[in-house]
């Protein structure tokens, strides 16, 4: 039950827009897609509902042009429901007579996904094909509201009903009094350390500040912080996703699911319904079942497996393409001949190495940005790397989708990354106590339920995941997550990488000439600059 409140008057205006104005989850309607884009790119960095930024910054601002591009009219919510359920029937048939599921990949929806936990926020996030996820952001809004007198995060019914209630509600309290105390004296701190600069904006300043002092606290945050989550995928797409979530451990993603399913069968009902029918109730047996074996499996052999001190390094080069050169310019060749590809094996093997090397740096070129990066061949060769990081790290990664990437439970026993800047301040004893004290209820929590335990783990303690990704995604991602405007845990991940991939192959290395090993005190202030020229140019030509 959505805990927000809206007047009559709003209410009739958002009912146009939006399945329902009751639950936390609910789809957008009559928006064109940009409206629907932007509406959830502004939507991650506000601590406002997706609703009351629809109403207030779009509907209700002149300057947006609402109603120039969408118009108001009574009724349009309405009338689309009618029109979608006209549609199933003929869906239905498109899919009987044809019988393929890709059918469901040409409807799609915006589904929103309010106050659920961090936790479950990455169990959704988990669907890297046919799902783009956008979630509001630790690095740009501050987590400290109270909006009934309770912090924002999850009492998660099996924990609420445990022995553990009590410990769990004072830990989580405790985690969010530090975050919340510490906002203030590490605002006024990084004003005086970076006084703001005569050709920086007010505005730019002070959203590279809150943005500095965002970084710093979120890693006291428990995985148990509520936050607000922004979906778009098609039919297809949203099917699995609910009967895996439908599959979960976690009460919370089968609620979620639930929720989920009930607003999505209101847009694309045929292209969902089987997520819990008798399929997607086969599809959830074969998933549970098979975790369940597994867990017992390796529980008998995690035994004889030590994990490794605290002091293990970021990023591990675990497997690599000995032959990643050969397979390269194999690819090359065979796009540019039309020989069976075993014979551009066999020819690329007789091949010597200075003509390898020009064809290489021929394919990647002069690269003047980021963006411009080398074709399909380089996605022949592949790397497997084991990173050991924080999970607020983890969840800035997690996103991308084109890799394959496999993470453990959540955890505190491999500690906890402390900001330098919390020590230097002196408040490093009191985040470490807020820590320790989660620390403790871990220990006792994750005997009897291992799923929900991870709950309590703040943002800053480190886990450990593996990711598998082409060369080609390893280009993007090195470049991209090295920006100076990133955060600086993930920047020396992408750092990392590309040092090992310089390692192991180095002409293929160099090429990623725009990976940024720059360090800097404000990382977000380039980016603010750039937005002000931005906003500056939007007004001059509106003038």
């Amino acid at each position: 039950m959505v805990s927000e409140q809206f007047t009559d008057k709003e209410k009739a205006i958002l009912s146009q827009f939006c399945t329902n104005l009751e639950s936390d989850c609910f789809v957008l309607i009559n928006l064109p897609e940009a409206v629907k884009g932007a509406l959830f790119s502004r939507y991650s960095r506000s601590a406002k509902s997706l609703r009351r930024v629809l109403l207030e910054e779009f509907i209700q601002d002149p300057e947006s042009g609402f109603d120039a591009i969408v118009g108001l009219s009574q009724g349009r919510g309405a009338s689309q429901l009618v029109a979608t359920k006209k549609a199933e029937d003929f869906y239905d048939r498109v899919l009987v007579g044809y019988g393929d599921d890709s059918v469901a990949e040409l409807g799609g929806a915006h589904l929103a996904a309010e106050n659920i936990s961090n936790l479950v926020t990455k169990v959704m996030q988990d669907s890297r094909i046919g799902i783009s996820p956008l979630e509001k952001s630790t690095r740009y809004v501050y987590f400290d509201q109270k909006p009934d007198g309770k912090y924002r995060y999850l009492r998660e019914e099996r924990i609420m009903s445990s022995k553990f209630a009590e410990e769990y509600i004072r830990v989580c309290d405790l985690l969010f009094d530090t975050y919340a105390s510490l906002i203030v004296p590490l605002t006024e701190l990084e004003q005086k350390k970076n006084p703001r600069a005569p050709d920086t904006s007010d505005r730019a300043y002070a959203a590279t500040i809150r943005a500095k002092v965002c970084d710093l606290l979120r890693g006291i945050l428990p995985a148990a912080t509520l936050t607000n989550a922004g979906f778009y995928g098609n039919g297809r797409a949203f099917e699995y996703l609910l009967s895996k979530m439908y599959a979960s451990p976690l009460s919370e993603a089968r609620a979620v699911a639930r929720a989920s399913h009930t607003e999505l069968s209101k847009v694309i009902p045929s292209f969902v319904k089987r997520a819990d029918d008798k399929y997607g109730k086969e599809a959830q047996g074969y998933i549970t079942v098979n975790r369940e074996a597994i867990s017992k499996l390796a529980a008998a052999g995690n035994s004889q497996l030590q994990a490794a001190s605290q002091d293990t390094a970021h990023v591990t080069l675990v497997d690599y393409d000995k032959d990643a050169e050969d397979k390269i310019v194999t690819a090359i060749l065979f796009a540019n001949s039309h020989a069976e590809m075993n014979e551009v094996k066999a020819h690329v093997a007789k091949m010597p190495h200075a003509e390898k090397e020009a064809l290489l740096l021929a394919y990647i070129g002069t690269r003047a940005n980021r963006r411009q990066k080398p074709g399909r061949a380089f996605e022949a060769a592949f790397y497997t790397f084991c990173v050991t990081g924080n999970f607020g790290m983890y969840r800035d990664l997690h996103r991308h989708r084109i890799l394959t990437q496999e993470r453990q439970l959540l955890t505190t026993k491999h500690g906890f990354d402390m900001p330098q800047e919390l020590v230097d301040a002196g408040f490093g004893d009191k985040v470490a106590a807020a820590v320790a004290a989660a620390d403790s209820l871990f220990s006792k929590m994750v005997q009897e339920m291992p799923n929900e335990a991870q709950y309590v783990v703040p943002l800053g303690c480190r886990m450990r995941w593996y990711v598998k990704m082409n060369l080609r995604e390893a280009y993007h991602f090195c470049e991209l997550r090295s920006m100076r405007q990133g955060h600086i845990d993930y920047r020396r991940v992408a750092q990392d990488m590309h040092k090992l991939i310089l390692q192991v192959h180095p002409l293929l290395g160099k090429g990623m000439k725009f990976v940024d090993y720059g360090s800097y005190d404000l990382e977000r202030l380039e980016s603010e600059k750039k937005i002000d020229k931005k906003l500056d140019a939007l007004k001059q030509k509106k003038d």
